[in-house]
């Protein structure tokens, strides 16, 4: 009887491990993979307080913001494609692309600018599409391939540009039917408190949720992180491996579409050398917000914080009346600094 009684009170005992050790709040927070950037944003928000007095009015955290909204939209749809373990080096010049498509479509064929804007949005995805066919079937590194989509996009823009209107530039749309509308959605400002913010803050803020959503709540994120991590391995347990690739440069091409749409209703008229180099603002805006250039980590939250940093150095600098050719430096201190302390908190992590 008495060893039967000691067997039911070792059961009723609690096994203590270190393998099932729960984690505390403050643990999890540190290891989130966007604190690093979080840290940083603090730090830079501070600092443009100290130096920039004009930085702390409402008005210009408002600028602040749009800056970082137009950049940002971009890195949510870049910051998932890295995170799927690729790249795309055309982003900047595809949102010029979807610009001008809509702008010469509507233009030449007297169209609706909403019939436009839809006819441009298939062309952005079809261009998505391209990308991630290519990548999935020839098996190249995406690096190539969007960097030879970049190199043949800037080329159709500028000579398909000047065949169509005779110069580098698309005429003013400012008059045709469905741009009070159009300007209404992607490009309008709101009353908010004492300042106007541009619509585009909105639309980024709602484009980060959407994508922390997807990635954490449904089972098309858990394929994200796992084409990311190891695509022959996700392949392996069932994962579509080609689908979820070609819809994460897709993605990026719906992202383009809509910063092409504000750009044009945002300056009725496109220049066909726009965009050039914005690839890398994106990428960087995603790195910083942590995602790895290796893929399978990452969350959008970061790519937003990572946003919001590249609008508060743009704009901070101008604010503390330093010369703007110093933005580049500041920005690629902040990105040393970001990829130092997230591969901190991730070795943290990894130990934990």
């Amino acid at each position: 009887m008495s060893t039967q009684a000691e067997v039911n009170l070792s059961n009723r005992q609690v096994v203590h491990d270190e393998r099932v050790k729960e984690q505390n709040k403050l643990q999890r927070l540190i290891i989130r993979p966007e604190m690093g950037a979080l840290v940083g944003a603090v730090a830079i928000f501070v600092f443009f307080l100290i130096v920039a007095p004009p930085f702390r009015s409402p008005e210009s955290l408002a600028t602040v913001l749009y800056a970082s909204s137009t950049i940002g939209i971009m890195a949510v749809g870049v910051g998932l494609l890295m995170i799927g373990g690729e790249f795309d080096l055309s982003a900047g010049v595809a949102v010029t692309t979807s610009s001008l498509a809509a702008s010469m479509l509507c233009y030449n064929l007297h169209l609706n600018l909403w019939t436009g804007a839809a006819l441009a949005l298939v062309v952005s995805l079809a261009v998505g599409f391209f990308n991630g066919y290519m990548v999935m079937k020839t098996k190249i590194p995406s690096f190539l391939i969007t960097l030879s989509s970049f190199l043949m996009l800037t080329g159709i823009n500028l000579a398909v540009t000047k065949l169509v209107s005779g110069q580098v530039a698309t005429p003013s749309v400012s008059d045709m039917q469905g741009f009070d509308s159009g300007r209404t959605i992607f490009a309008s400002s709101l009353p908010i408190g004492p300042v106007s913010v541009r619509v585009t803050v909105l639309w980024w803020i709602l484009f980060a949720l959407i994508a922390t959503y997807v990635l954490f709540k449904t089972r098309i994120g858990n394929w994200i992180f796992a084409v990311g991590g190891n695509q022959d391995s996700a392949r392996a347990v069932g994962v579509p491996v080609t689908k979820v690739k070609i819809g994460l440069f897709m993605a990026v091409g719906f992202c383009a579409w809509f910063v092409g749409m504000h750009l044009l209703f945002s300056f009725d008229t496109i220049q066909s050398g726009q965009g050039i180099g914005n690839e890398f603002f994106y990428i960087i805006a995603a790195v910083i917000g942590g995602c790895l250039l290796t893929g399978g980590y990452g969350t959008a939250i970061g790519t937003l914080i990572g946003a919001l940093i590249f609008g508060m150095t743009n704009q901070g600098i101008v604010y503390a009346g330093w010369n703007p050719d110093w933005f580049k430096f500041f920005l690629g201190a902040m990105l040393l600094f970001a990829v130092i302390a997230n591969n901190a908190f991730r070795n943290y992590a990894t130990k934990r």
